[in-house]
């Protein structure tokens, strides 16, 4: 990835997740690979989390668990959010001192459909992410590359994940195999072998992140998320409860493979509730349910890794030791770290931080959508097929002229 025309550029990524909680943004110098055949080199110049306005997150969950909504509510929400990313945006400008010449923006999810379904006549897969880039563009006079995944689907695959791109550009290794474990609203990981190509790379989504939690908290206590776990860690474990939605079919398919609000939205935690009150025999021992909740995101990744990443990662495991490195919101929950550091300590697997890294957890979504846009903007590829399913690499996104 490397060619004469392409050059260092100061690029801002965009994102705002399944959580719904917020626009991450993170402000990164991009620059040409410096050896032919070699992957960009990205520097994390600084990062800032923006929360949605209260009225606006309530806007974007209706619509991803709406059964109906008008034509009209989309259209302005898709305006209202445009308005939201460039705030963002010239926020993290000021903060970090530089001006952005150019700015990749993942907008917000409130369709996925990874698998392939039967709709009107024709199979076929579908996503749709909102947030008016045109917008962004006009206010920030920069060119903006948005839409990513559409092109991903349309040569094939599931349009996600795409951040293994920049887990393979920034944390590969030739004496570590890490397996990258991203914790949002869904629970996403790549997995990279020690001294492997970018074909190697294994990714796909665990299963819920930090949605259930997140849906449970504001069910039954009014609030936004369990702040460190406070509330998982004065409940019980239903494990029956676990066990039982871990045989559920999303859980065994073979990767690729990629969920979101459609599995395991609202209708999912109805569900999820009920089977907790059956199973505890204490219908007023709410902490249970979310301590529950927590213990199902840390089972699905432990099982994922089990299932799927050991015997990909162990092929090298006699040579190189497996990093487990976490990263999104999840990441400062201590009770949920506490549990997938038990499930994988017996694993021989070392859990690590993002922040270990370089790269501060709730920032690295965003970087990768820095990253992409630094990538479409030179013309080259941005997804993995061997994590996406697509049939080839493709350019993605969309461009929005400054």
């Amino acid at each position: 990835m490397i060619g004469d025309q392409m050059k260092s550029m100061v690029v801002a990524g965009v994102m705002s997740g399944t959580s719904a909680d917020g626009v991450d943004v993170a402000v990164c110098r991009i620059s040409p690979a410096r050896v032919k055949g070699g992957m960009p080199v990205v520097k994390l110049l600084g990062h800032v989390g923006v929360a949605y306005p209260k009225a606006v997150r309530a806007a974007v969950l209706g619509a991803m668990d709406a059964e109906a909504i008008s034509v009209a509510e989309l259209a302005r929400l898709n305006w209202r959010l445009g308005e939201v990313y460039a705030d963002a945006v010239e926020k993290a400008q000021e903060k970090v001192g530089v001006k952005v010449g150019l700015v990749g923006c993942h907008g917000q999810t409130v369709y996925h459909q990874g698998a392939a379904e039967k709709y009107l006549g024709r199979v076929l897969r579908a996503t749709w992410q909102m947030g008016e880039a045109a917008v962004i563009a006009e206010r920030l006079r920069v060119p903006v590359v948005s839409d990513f995944r559409p092109a991903d689907v349309a040569a094939g695959g599931q349009g996600a994940p795409l951040v293994p791109m920049l887990d393979y550009c920034m944390f590969r290794s030739s004496t570590v195999s890490r397996v990258l474990q991203n914790l949002g609203g869904i629970g996403n990981l790549t997995a990279i072998p020690a001294g492997a190509s970018v074909d190697g790379v294994m990714a796909f989504d665990t299963g819920p992140g930090n949605m259930v939690m997140d849906a449970c908290m504001r069910r039954l206590y009014e609030r936004e998320f369990d702040k460190g776990g406070v509330v998982a860690r004065t409940g019980k474990v239903l494990k029956d409860v676990v066990e039982w939605i871990l045989e559920e079919g999303y859980f065994s398919a073979l990767p690729p493979k990629s969920c979101g609000r459609e599995q395991f939205g609202e209708a999912f935690v109805s569900r999820f509730i009920a089977m907790c009150r059956k199973a505890g025999g204490r219908v007023d021992r709410d902490e249970d349910v979310v301590t529950t909740a927590t213990a199902l995101t840390a089972a699905s990744v432990v099982d994922a890794y089990r299932r799927f990443v050991s015997g990909h990662v162990g092929k090298t495991a006699l040579l190189a030791p497996v990093e487990f490195v976490v990263a999104g919101g999840g990441a400062k929950n201590d009770v949920l770290m506490g549990m997938l550091r038990d499930g994988l300590g017996p694993l021989k697997v070392k859990v690590r931080m993002m922040e270990e890294l370089g790269v501060p957890a709730q920032a690295k979504e965003a970087v990768a959508f820095a990253l992409m846009a630094w990538l479409s903007w030179n013309e080259l590829p941005g997804n993995v097929p061997a994590a996406t399913g697509a049939r080839r690499a493709v350019v993605l996104g969309k461009v929005s002229r400054g």
